[in-house]
């Protein structure tokens, strides 16, 4: 190994330890709770020394906070599909197909969001009260110009909304319900794809989206 790269080799290996110390913090603070995730347990889940874990992290609640804005920069990501759609269809539907996809991929992170809001987002609310309310407030300008236009019925934008995130992180925050009821199997790849055309039928259909096969 040259000079030259010995920057790059230690610039993977943080980028690796971060994703692993992540990655198993979604885990155990999605099983335990803030209250019962220690710093110990992630770093046994992760693989590393404790020590390497605070090299990273100072503190548990530092490591949390960057967990919840983790999941919820991959949410506020996945409605870029709003920005530029031409209509309802592929706006709204390509924002189901994507938080499916994230419900599916990183099921811990959903489940940690979900345990934080539901007592009252002690860590976060200052992103509730921020970030999340500006881009609600743009995501409900979209909805609303559409049934302006007439492409949409004139259903309240925001319940619209509440419905699409209740529907697609169900399959996140309940996946072992849903497992269970699939003979304690997890969906296939199939069963994924037809829960997706489900959804998007069930919901699209249901506000008259315009270009949607009746």
């Amino acid at each position: 190994m040259t000079a030259s790269d010995r920057p790059t080799k230690r610039l993977q290996t943080r980028r690796q330890n971060e994703q692993a110390i992540l990655e198993a913090a979604e885990k155990v603070f999605a099983e335990a709770g803030f209250g019962g995730a220690t710093m110990q347990l992630i770093a046994d889940m992760a693989g590393l020394p404790k020590a390497n874990l605070h090299y990273y992290f100072a503190t548990k609640e530092e490591l949390y906070r960057k967990v919840v804005s983790r999941i919820f920069e991959i949410w506020l990501h996945a409605a870029d599909t709003f920005d530029n759609a031409p209509g309802p269809v592929e706006g709204i539907g390509a924002y189901i197909d994507a938080k499916m996809d994230i419900s599916r991929r990183h099921p811990f992170g959903s489940k940690v969001w979900a345990s934080e809001v539901m007592h009252g987002a002690p860590v976060i609310q200052d992103y509730l009260e921020t970030t999340l309310r500006d881009w609600t407030a743009g995501r409900i300008a979209a909805i609303q110009r559409w049934i302006d236009e007439g492409r949409l019925a004139p259903v309240d934008p925001r319940h619209l909304l509440y419905m699409i995130w209740a529907t697609t992180q169900h399959y996140a925050d309940f996946g072992h319900q849903i497992e269970t009821l699939n003979a304690g199997n997890p969906l296939s790849e199939k069963q994924w794809a037809a829960a997706k055309e489900s959804v998007k039928k069930i919901i699209l259909r249901g506000i008259g989206a315009t270009g949607f096969p009746a």
